[in-house]
């Protein structure tokens, strides 16, 4: 019996592979990651395309009750559905581990990421540097580690990707505007003149789906801009070649 860690894409219940589809109909039991992500579909359809029902799996399923799935993969086939791809987070790769560890039965079936997905920013992947978030600003109130990569990053010349706070659960969604206000609040404390309202961002909302949004500007544009529904990322670009600048003139 095997424990599958199933990427399902970024946007619907379509965009699994073939491959992860024919494993989760043979499943028996399919358990969806709920917290770190969120899908431009419904767990309804989702159950609807893949033939099976799903259970949600929030962040304690996850973590806390990560020995009860590698148990019931002992005996049985069980699915770990993760938005994305199921080894770009670190819970993930702890539950793999794990598995390992305790000689389950342990297999991966990638998909798109938001790490890829960016490039449709026309910014090249390679030339990314370290990945960080921006959390809800009222539960880190002494937030500096996003204001701090940047920094690493920009020494470099690298473009540095935000990935914004979620809690779906809560129906709670980090917005672009306050993250570009939490870094202008970093700032304002640390001044050390990384960001102004000339800093030039992207901000980014639903990729890997169709009705997605690109928009390149200054900081101060950038706020005023509805994004309208998330999740949603944001990139400070480093160094760029003059095939990157050209680019990011289609998404202003």
């Amino acid at each position: 019996m095997t424990l599958y860690l199933i990427g399902i894409g970024l946007s619907d219940e379509k965009d699994i592979s073939v491959k992860g589809l024919e494993i989760i109909r043979r499943c028996d039991k399919v358990y969806l990651e709920n917290y770190t992500s969120l899908l431009q579909c419904s767990v309804y359809d989702l159950e609807k395309f893949y033939g099976k029902k799903i259970i949600l799996a929030d962040r304690e399923i996850s973590e806390q009750g990560a020995e009860k799935i590698l148990e019931e993969a002992r005996k049985k086939e069980v699915a770990f559905l993760v938005v994305g791809d199921p080894m770009s987070a670190t819970t993930h790769i702890e539950l793999f581990r794990e598995a390992r560890e305790k000689k389950v039965s342990v297999k991966i079936i990638h998909n798109a990421s938001v790490l890829t997905a960016i490039g449709i920013t026309g910014l090249q992947l390679y030339k990314f540097g370290k990945t960080t978030s921006i959390p809800f600003l009222e539960e880190h109130p002494h937030l500096e580690t996003p204001y701090q990569v940047l920094k690493e990053n920009q020494s470099l010349g690298l473009h540095t990707l935000f990935l914004l706070d979620l809690k779906p659960k809560e129906n709670k969604f980090l917005s672009i505007k306050k993250a570009l206000e939490t870094l202008e609040q970093i700032e304002e404390h640390k001044k050390e003149e990384l960001i102004s309202k000339n800093t030039k961002v992207i901000g980014c909302a639903r990729l890997g789906s169709e009705n997605y949004i690109v928009k390149f500007g200054k900081l101060e544009e950038i706020k005023k801009l509805d994004f309208g529904k998330p999740p949603y990322c944001l990139i400070i670009p480093g160094k760029m070649h003059f095939l990157e600048e050209e680019m990011l003139e289609f998404w202003k």
